[in-house]
Order: C-alpha cells, then sequence, then structure tokens
C-alpha cells in the first residue's frame, strides 16, 4: 500500500486546522439542513462526552509522544526520533486522529443535523490520505523492520 507520488497536500495541512475546518463546515450543514429531534439534554450531554473522550485520547497520544521526546507535529514527521508503540499506542497507530475522529462525532451530535455526520467520515477520508499514508511511508524508512512488526500487531485507527 505505498503510494510513490507525492501530492500537494501530504502532510501539509496541520490536523487541528483540519478539524476547525471539518467543524466549521458542519456548522454551517447544520445552519442550512433540517436537523433530528433527538432532545437537547441527548444532544448536550452525548455531544459533550464524546468531545471530551475525544479531547483524553489526543491528550494521551500527545503526552505519550513528549515522554519519548519525539515531536507531535505531524506536518513534520521527518523529526520524529523514536518509534512509539506504547501507552495509548498499543491500541491504535494513529490514537490523536482517533480522538479527532470522536470530538467531531461529538460535534455532530451537538449539531443534530444528519448531514453533519459527513464532517467525520471526511476528515477520516482526508487524513487517511493526506496524512497517514505520507507519514507511514516516513515512519518506515527511518524505523524499517521495527516500525514493521508494529504495523502489524496494532490497527491504523482501532
Amino acid at each position: 500500500m505505498t503510494h510513490e507520488r507525492k501530492h500537494p497536500l501530504d502532510n501539509r495541512v496541520p490536523p487541528p486546522l483540519v478539524v476547525l475546518l471539518v467543524g466549521v463546515a458542519m456548522a454551517g450543514i447544520a445552519w442550512f439542513t433540517p436537523s433530528m429531534e433527538i432532545g437537547k439534554t441527548v444532544q448536550f450531554i452525548g455531544g459533550s462526552i464524546a468531545i471530551a473522550l475525544g479531547v483524553f485520547i489526543v491528550a494521551r497520544g500527545a503526552r505519550t509522544f513528549w515522554r519519548h521526546h519525539t515531536t507531535i507535529n505531524p506536518v513534520d514527521i521527518e523529526q520524529a526520533s523514536a518509534l512509539v508503540t506504547d501507552g495509548i499506542f498499543r491500541y491504535s497507530r494513529n490514537p490523536m486522529y482517533v480522538g479527532f475522529t470522536v470530538m467531531l462525532i461529538g460535534w455532530a451530535v451537538c449539531l443534530a443535523a444528519p448531514w453533519t455526520w459527513f464532517g467525520p467520515l471526511s476528515f477520516v477520508l482526508f487524513t487517511n490520505r493526506f496524512q497517514i499514508i505520507p507519514e507511514e511511508q516516513v515512519i518506515h524508512a527511518k524505523f524499517g523492520q521495527a516500525y514493521d512488526n508494529y504495523r502489524s500487531k496494532v490497527r491504523r485507527w482501532v
């Protein structure tokens, strides 16, 4: 699953910016499309719990990177100095992207508009293509067999 040709968007847009842009687009979609009646309490509590869980997952991943003294900046992945496989990285090779996705799912619940569910999906598709695949190429080049072993045991998302 290599991808030889470098695309101008490969590792160029910081994932938090993608989350922000998708979140704003979701709010715009919710403004102009019909909403679902799920109850304000469910909307607020359900959405808030998912957003908080997403923040927790992102923070755990970031903390693990910092503990290993490696870059947290996915736009400058060449600066990675350690292959991180412990902590939350035992469950997902990309827990911070999982956390961002969970946050967007929570936002979709808060917005209660069916079309907003394309937001988390678009984030996953964009991140997979323009962030994760190029990252995996760099990590493989840096860490070789150790990364292959890790990749064979831990899924890309969950």
